[in-house]
């Protein structure tokens, strides 16, 4: 999303699995506008994990401020501390994002950045990666039609620019399980309001929304729920909450991803993946990038791996995980988007985790169709900071009756592994081209099948 690209590595399902398993807030989603200040809770947590230093927020006045954004920045604390509310953190350092709000003009914002790279404070890389941010989400932002989408860029991207530099001052750390920072700044609705504006809802879909019900009683009952799913872009998390988030909120802010350690480390993803519950792993595809580094890589999937199973046990835990090992990609020759394969052993050891929890669990195979809004590279990267491009587009996702394991049931262990695999794949399958069909053969809610129910619950 600028969020997540969250590719849950078959290397950290390995040998050790098996020991481990042993041991919204909702607003109207077709509506784009947002105000900045409803990111900032009342209520101020007492930690100061991840708090912006003051040097940060001095250097950031520095460059930003000037006389202009003082007023406002003031304001904000008087009324701070009006408000009784008490913390760790400093009134100045919860005043940071205000100032940002008070830029009325893209030449402004990007003139900021700049001078920011010129006095060293950003990294050139980064700097040239915030111009072209901006310049990807105004033109898709545009796209939409909206007539407040000049405020809603600018807002969006001063919000998103604060927050980036802020961690770059002041690096956020994420713990191998990563609960979404909701206060004193909400970083769950920065993600969602950013989102918003690039999906159109006219023509978006949700596949089977009974089920999503059936799937959120489940939990209130303490049951356990992993969701087998395909991955298309870094915004995934934030289109399964918008689209949810009329009817489900409490399931897309409760959800946990698997997520890759590209979102925890690019530093134009650490805001956005701050704001969503994560399991952080380091990817296979990305293993061995530094041979250095591979060990540490692979402890680290097994204290991942050992929070997964501790969650499992605690019983209403929804999982998010992609057995394909990262986002789809587009077929080469055709140029036709499709799921990409599941990894058996990614899902094999994915369902023994759940059975050995010891909390009834129930896996269902969900697909989200997405790409369009932020497309991945063609190829996988080794380097962090790939280029982005946006769009204005529909989106989908649904989700398919859970599949148990014993359906998939053969004499041979590893056919039925094989066999239950390719069962989730090619339900995902069957979901995805439904979407598709509503999305880009413009069908509809026509698109619909006898296994696959489009609604859109927003209307």
């Amino acid at each position: 999303m600028v969020i997540l690209s969250a590719p849950p590595p078959c290397s950290l399902f390995t040998s050790g699995a098996a020991a481990a398993a042993g041991a919204a807030r909702a607003s109207s989603p077709a509506c784009s506008s947002w105000r900045a200040a409803s990111i900032f809770s009342v209520k101020v947590s007492s930690s100061v994990e991840f708090c912006p230093s003051a040097k940060s927020v001095r250097g950031m006045a520095e460059i930003f401020g000037g006389d202009k954004t003082k007023g406002s920045a003031t304001a904000a604390a008087e009324a701070l501390a009006a408000s009784g509310s008490s913390s760790s953190c400093s009134v100045s350092e919860l005043s940071l994002s205000l100032n940002f709000v008070d830029f009325r003009t893209e030449e402004d914002l990007l003139s900021g950045i700049r001078k920011a790279a010129e006095s060293g404070r950003l990294p050139l890389n980064v700097t040239q990666g915030m111009e072209e941010l901006y310049q990807n989400y105004r033109n898709a932002v545009y796209q939409s039609g909206d007539p407040k989408a000049r405020e809603i860029v600018l807002s969006n991207m001063a919000l998103a620019f604060d927050r980036i530099f802020m961690d770059v001052k002041d690096p956020f750390e994420f713990s191998s399980y990563h609960k979404a920072i909701r206060e004193p700044f909400d970083y769950y609705m920065f993600g969602q309001n950013y989102i918003r504006p690039l999906i159109d809802f006219r023509n978006s879909y949700v596949g089977n929304i009974s089920l999503f019900n059936e799937i959120g009683d489940k939990l209130l009952q303490g049951d356990n729920i992993v969701l087998m799913s395909n991955h298309q872009t870094e915004a995934d998390p934030a289109v399964i909450a918008l689209l949810l988030e009329s009817t489900n909120p409490n399931l897309a802010e409760n959800m946990i991803y698997v997520a890759g350690d590209r979102v925890i480390t690019d530093p134009l993803c650490k805001p956005f993946s701050m704001g969503r519950n994560l399991l952080c792993v380091y990817s296979k595809k990305h293993m061995n990038d530094d041979p250095e580094l591979v060990e540490m890589k692979r402890r680290a999937n097994t204290k991942s791996l050992k929070e997964m199973a501790l969650l499992l046990r605690g019983g209403s835990t929804i999982i998010w995980i992609a057995p394909s090992g990262g986002r789809d990609r587009p077929d080469p020759v055709s140029g036709e988007w499709y799921p990409a394969p599941f990894d058996v052993s990614s899902v094999d050891n994915m369902r023994r985790l759940v059975e050995h929890a010891g909390i009834p669990g129930h896996i269902y195979p969900l697909a989200i169709l997405c790409h369009d809004i932020m497309p991945p590279p063609p190829k996988v990267e080794k380097e962090i900071g790939e280029k982005r491009m946006i769009s204005f587009h529909g989106v989908g996702l649904s989700v398919a009756p859970e599949i148990g394991f014993h359906a998939a049931s053969l004499e041979d262990p590893e056919k039925t592994k094989t066999a239950y695999t390719q069962a989730l794949y090619d339900s995902v399958n069957e979901q995805y081209n439904v979407l598709k069909s509503a999305i880009h053969g413009k069908q509809g809610l026509n698109a619909s099948t006898p296994t696959v129910s489009l609604s859109q619950p927003w209307q």
